[in-house]
């Protein structure tokens, strides 16, 4: 089966569901006060669906291969973010290890389209022709 939009991707799924739910934890108190890093991880969080969508507009593996690595990195950067959303009380313990739980499924999930571009004998639609 061929994807034709980011959109059908599971992992871009994925993505967007973690953004909606961080966007949400940090309109409560205490976080919602924090404003600087409320701003970190919303913009971390959100980084990661931005990255596989424009990785896969960009029409070559290789390229996707690379927003992806991104999306990973951004995936590690909002994980950090939890556990320090945890020591500063914003965020319980259940909470936090439930949506850390997700994030580490998410990169796993990018991780396995990383290795089945990596793996693909086609380079993208631009190198159809």
């Amino acid at each position: 089966m061929t994807i034709k939009r980011f959109e059908d991707l599971e992992i871009f799924k994925m993505a967007r569901e973690m953004s909606k739910r961080i966007f949400a934890l940090t309109l409560n108190q205490p976080f919602n006060s924090d404003y600087r890093f409320v701003q970190q991880i919303r913009a971390a969080s959100g980084s990661i669906m931005d990255n596989i969508a424009e990785g896969f507009e960009r029409d070559g593996n290789k390229e996707f291969k690379q927003f992806l690595y991104i999306a990973k990195g951004s995936c590690g950067e909002t994980r950090s973010q939890i556990i320090r959303a945890t020591d500063c009380g914003y965020i319980d313990n259940e909470q936090a290890k439930e949506i850390y739980e997700e994030l580490v499924k998410l990169s796993r999930a990018i991780a396995t389209m990383i290795k089945s571009l990596k793996e693909s004998e086609i380079n993208g639609l631009k190198h159809k022709d």
